[in-house]
C-alpha cells in the first residue's frame, strides 16, 4: 500500500456508520418542507429525501474511499450498499438535505442556485477521525432544481466517478467518489441542445468531501443583505474546517476572517496550479463550482489538454467567449476570489485587508506556477533570468508543432543530457537522434521531420544548456520529472470509450481505468494503450473533444 493511503483498521458494516450532522444542527433550516422549485428564504439548506429508483445496480466503487471510511470490502458488494447509495434507503442518523447557495455564472450574478440534484446524507468520521460528508448526485429533485428533474445520466456519472478518483491519485486537491450506481431507470436529456432529446440510463454518484460549501454559499447572503446568516455560515466554516485559525475558546473576529480569506486564496491557487501541471481544464469555473476548501468540485464539462492549446475549453457553452479556457484558469480563480472578498466585506468591515490579499494572489499564483514548471522540467530551482522565456518558448513550440502535453513531458525526462554518450560494445557513441523519444508526442508524425521539428530542436538546445548549468544528474532530473508528469490521465476519448461500453452494460473499461489511474506516475506495461495520445477519430467527436453541461 502506498504511503499516505488509509491503512487497514477495524472495519465495519454499512449499518455501523456513525453519522453526525453539524451543518443541519448549526445553521438555519428551510421551514417549508414542500419539495417544489421555489426561492428559499432565510435558510442555508432544505431537508429533502432522495427519490426511490426502480433497480439499483452497483457499477463500481472506490476501494480507497471505502477503506478511508472504515467500510469492509464485503459491505460494499451488498444489495444494501447499492440501495443506500442510489437513494432508496436511509441509514440511521442520516439527515438528508440540499444546500442553498448562489453564484456568478460566466461572469454574471445568477441569484439563487443551490443543490438542484445533490442531496447531502450526513457526515461520517473517516479512519483518521476527520468528518466526511456523503452526498448523492442525481438522486432526485430538490427545491433548488430550477425546473429540472434532479437526476443524472450514466454518461456524466461515469466521468465524475472516474475523474474524482483519478485526480486524487494525481495529487490534485479534489472531492472524492465512493460509488457509481445505476438506477434501472431512463433519464431524458438533450445532450447537444439541438431539440432532439434521447433517453439515457440514469445513475447516481456518491461524492465524499469534508464539506461541499462553495464561494456561492456566502455570496447568496451578501446579495440578500443578510449579514446575520452570512456571519453564522462563515463562523461555522471556520470552526469546523479552519479551526487551526482560532485560539482555544475564541470566536472568529475581523482579523480571523481576513486570515481565513488568505488561506482560501492560497488553497485555491495551489489547486489551480495542480490543474495546470496535469493539463486539466475544469470547463465551468463559476463561483458556485469553487470549493471553499480549495478542492476540485463539480466535474461537469471538464477535459484534459491533449495537443497543447492554452485557448482550449471543453465546454460547448463557453465556446464563443472561452472564459474558462486552460490558460485563463489562474486569472478566473482570482476573479472568483474577488467575488468572495466582496461577499465578506460586511464581516471584516474594511476593504483594505481583503484588497491587499487579492493584490497578493497574482504574485502567489505566479510563484507557485513557476515552481511547478521548474519541477516539470526537472530543474532544481527557478531562475528568474532564464526560465520565463524558456517556459514561454516551450509552450509556443508545443502549440506550433501540435504536441501532446502529457506524453511530451514524460518522454523529455527520458532524454539523457548530462550523460550524452551511450555504450555500444566497447565503443562510446552519441545517440544519432537524441530527440527520438519526443516523436511519439507529435500529433502529426510528419511534422517531427519538418519545420516544427526545428522549432523544438532550438528550444531543446536551450533546455540542454539550462540543465547542464544546473548540474542536475540525469537520474535525479528524471526521477523529479516522472514524479510530477503523469504517464496516465483520464484522456477525453478514454472516458468516452468507457461510457460507450457502460451504456451497453459492459463496465469492464470503467474498472480498468479505475485500476490504471491508481498509479498514474508508474509505467504499466500491460496497460500502455491507456497512455496513447488521442486517435484521429476522436479529434472532433463529441465527448472526446467538447462536452455540454447536459447531464
Amino acid at each position: 500500500m502506498k504511503p499516505g493511503q488509509p491503512q487497514p483498521t477495524d472495519r465495519f458494516e454499512l449499518s455501523e456508520l456513525l453519522f453526525e450532522n453539524r451543518f443541519t444542527a448549526s445553521l438555519p433550516a428551510d421551514r417549508d418542507l414542500t419539495n417544489v422549485h421555489r426561492q428559499v428564504v432565510d435558510a442555508c439548506y432544505s431537508r429533502v429525501r432522495p427519490q426511490s429508483v426502480a433497480g439499483p445496480q452497483l457499477v463500481a466503487y472506490s476501494k480507497e474511499v471505502a477503506l478511508s471510511l472504515g467500510l469492509r470490502e464485503a459491505a460494499c458488494q451488498t444489495p444494501e450498499f447499492a440501495e443506500t447509495f442510489a437513494g432508496n434507503r436511509l441509514l440511521d442518523g442520516m439527515d438528508p438535505h440540499a444546500m442553498c447557495y448562489g453564484g456568478h455564472q460566466f461572469g454574471h450574478w445568477a441569484g439563487q442556485l443551490g443543490d438542484g440534484r445533490a442531496i447531502n446524507l450526513g457526515e461520517v468520521p473517516d479512519i483518521h477521525g476527520k468528518l466526511q460528508m456523503l452526498q448523492l448526485k442525481g438522486a432526485g429533485p430538490t427545491p433548488y432544481r430550477r425546473g429540472a428533474d434532479g437526476l443524472a445520466v450514466l454518461r456524466s456519472s461515469v466521468r465524475e466517478f472516474l475523474c474524482s478518483e483519478a485526480m486524487f491519485h494525481l495529487g490534485v486537491p479534489t472531492t472524492r467518489a465512493l460509488s457509481l450506481v445505476l438506477t434501472g431507470e431512463e433519464v431524458v436529456r438533450d445532450m447537444f441542445y439541438d431539440g432532439r432529446p434521447e433517453a439515457e440510463p440514469g445513475a447516481v454518484v456518491c461524492r465524499v468531501a469534508p464539506s461541499f460549501l462553495r464561494f456561492g454559499s456566502y455570496e447568496i447572503w451578501a446579495s440578500l443583505q443578510r449579514p446575520d446568516i452570512l456571519k453564522q455560515l462563515v463562523d461555522f466554516t471556520i470552526k469546523t474546517e479552519f479551526a487551526h485559525l482560532l485560539n482555544p475558546g475564541a470566536e472568529p473576529d475581523s482579523e480571523v476572517y481576513v486570515t481565513w480569506f488568505e488561506e482560501v486564496c492560497r488553497r485555491t491557487a495551489e489547486m489551480v496550479v495542480h490543474w495546470m501541471r496535469v493539463g486539466f481544464v475544469h470547463g465551468v469555473m463559476n463561483t458556485d463550482n469553487m470549493s471553499i476548501l480549495g478542492l476540485t468540485i463539480d466535474y461537469g464539462p471538464y477535459g484534459w489538454l491533449e495537443n497543447y492549446d492554452p485557448d482550449w475549453t471543453p465546454n460547448t457553452t463557453d465556446a464563443a467567449g472561452r472564459r474558462y479556457r486552460f490558460g485563463h484558469q489562474g486569472q478566473v480563480a482570482g476573479w472568483n476570489l474577488m467575488r468572495l472578498a466582496s461577499a465578506i466585506v460586511p464581516l471584516v468591515e474594511a476593504v483594505e485587508p481583503l484588497q491587499s490579499t487579492l493584490d497578493g494572489y497574482g504574485a502567489m499564483y505566479e510563484r507557485l506556477w513557476r515552481e511547478m514548471m521548474a519541477d516539470k522540467l526537472g530543474l532544481p530551482t527557478f531562475d528568474s533570468e532564464v526560465d520565463p522565456s524558456l517556459f514561454d518558448d516551450l509552450f509556443e513550440a508545443m502549440q506550433v508543432a501540435e504536441i501532446d502535453m502529457t506524453i511530451f513531458f514524460r518522454r523529455l525526462a527520458q532524454i539523457p543530457i548530462t550523460t550524452v554518450q551511450e555504450q555500444v560494445g566497447d565503443v562510446e557513441k552519441t545517440p544519432s537522434d537524441p530527440l527520438a523519444p519526443l516523436a511519439e508526442s507529435f500529433y502529426e508524425p510528419a511534422r517531427f521531420g519538418g519545420e516544427a521539428r526545428s522549432v523544438v530542436e532550438n528550444w531543446f538546445e536551450r533546455y540542454r544548456q539550462r540543465v547542464l548549468a544546473s548540474r542536475e544528474p540525469d537520474s535525479k532530473r528524471r526521477a523529479c520529472m516522472e514524479s510530477v508528469n503523469p504517464e496516465y490521465v483520464l484522456r477525453n476519448y478514454l472516458a468516452q470509450l468507457a461510457i460507450d461500453k457502460a451504456t451497453t452494460g459492459d463496465f469492464s473499461m470503467v474498472h480498468d481505468l479505475l485500476d490504471v489511474l491508481r498509479d498514474p506516475y508508474v509505467e504499466q506495461s500491460d496497460h500502455q494503450q491507456y497512455a496513447a495520445k488521442r486517435p484521429e477519430w476522436a479529434r472532433n467527436r463529441p465527448g472526446c473533444s467538447t462536452l455540454s453541461c447536459s447531464s
